[in-house]
């Protein structure tokens, strides 16, 4: 069944252009990000690092400095054991592995700028390379307090998806709807949400990737203090009108949400996007309450319960 042309935005694509989909693959993961593989580029490229560095994981940022202080430390003490042992006054290790104990312990004592005083640069080598990696050190510990700085002081916005979509009853028909709500404590206002339904569509002999941009009842709200529960009616006037499941299964159809707010506490506006693939679309289902007054009459959020839905009976 064909899709409602006058809903047709391919010339404003979204940036993913109009080659169709295979494989059932998105074009957008969960958490916003690009599926997109890029290749032809060079190994070394200086001027991602930054980025790179304060876009991963907490986890992952953790273990990249912990793993380069040990790395960095195992390098100065192998060049303090190709030195010499002996020029480090206070070693008193026996075997190997002792001495180059005590080198790399020297090392991070030194990197550090701590200097208990036990272990000690003997010679000109040993103490030249001790006034190096002492200014390595500096430079590398006000590197890493930038870093933190900027993963800390960068605005993003925690906003919690539902993980479906549901098609449920909406003012005597039906409406395709998922609920989100801010996960962090802080205000956000002025939030806009943009729905599109990217899905491959048959154009004289080719197959290409079209997007129509989905109506809302809303599409906009002042603040976001409790769940917001986002409707696309599914009338007349919606591409998706009398589409059923398996047109979206042939059509390999993904529904991408991209959201604008303006975040109160950085005085910044934010974004926030994920998207939905064709399974990921419950029909004949409605959501559970998550928002029920407490015992002091204090509206309360059940985030746990935000995905939270029950089938109905199809009529």
């Amino acid at each position: 069944m064909a899709l409602k042309k006058q809903q047709d935005i391919s010339g404003n694509d979204l940036g993913f252009g109009n080659k169709a989909t295979v494989n059932n693959q998105r074009i957008m993961n969960r958490d916003g990000s690009s599926n997109i593989k890029r290749i032809g580029l060079p190994f070394l490229r200086t001027t991602d690092t930054y980025n790179w560095l304060i876009k991963m994981s907490w986890a992952q940022f953790g273990l990249f400095v912990l793993m380069g202080y040990i790395i960095i430390n195992m390098l100065f003490a192998s060049l303090y054991i190709w030195i010499g042992i002996e020029y480090i006054d206070g070693s008193q290790g026996k075997t190997p592995t002792e001495r180059f104990l005590d080198a790399f312990f020297f090392s991070a004592q030194t990197i550090s700028t701590v200097g208990y005083g036990h272990l000690s640069p003997v010679g000109l080598r040993t103490s030249f390379l001790a006034a190096f990696e002492s200014m390595l050190g500096l430079l590398a510990f006000a590197l890493a307090t930038g870093l933190l700085y900027g993963r800390f002081s960068r605005p993003s916005a925690k906003i919690k998806y539902s993980d479906n979509m549901i098609v449920a009853p909406y003012m005597g028909g039906k409406g395709l709807m998922f609920r989100l709500a801010n996960y962090r404590n802080n205000q956000l206002v002025d939030i806009e949400v943009n729905v599109v339904l990217s899905i491959n569509e048959m154009v004289g002999d080719k197959i290409i990737r079209k997007f129509y941009t989905l109506l809302l009842e809303r599409s906009k709200i002042d603040m976001l203090t409790l769940s917001w529960t986002v409707v696309h009616p599914l009338d007349n006037k919606s591409p998706l009108w009398e589409l059923e499941p398996l047109d979206l299964d042939k059509g390999d159809a993904e529904i991408l949400i991209l959201i604008k707010a303006f975040d109160d506490t950085f005085s910044q506006t934010v974004h926030s996007r994920t998207s939905y693939q064709y399974e990921e679309i419950i029909w004949d289902a409605r959501f559970k309450p998550v928002i029920e007054p407490n015992e002091d009459g204090i509206m309360t959020l059940n985030m746990a319960g935000l995905s939270d839905y029950e089938k109905l009976d199809a009529n």
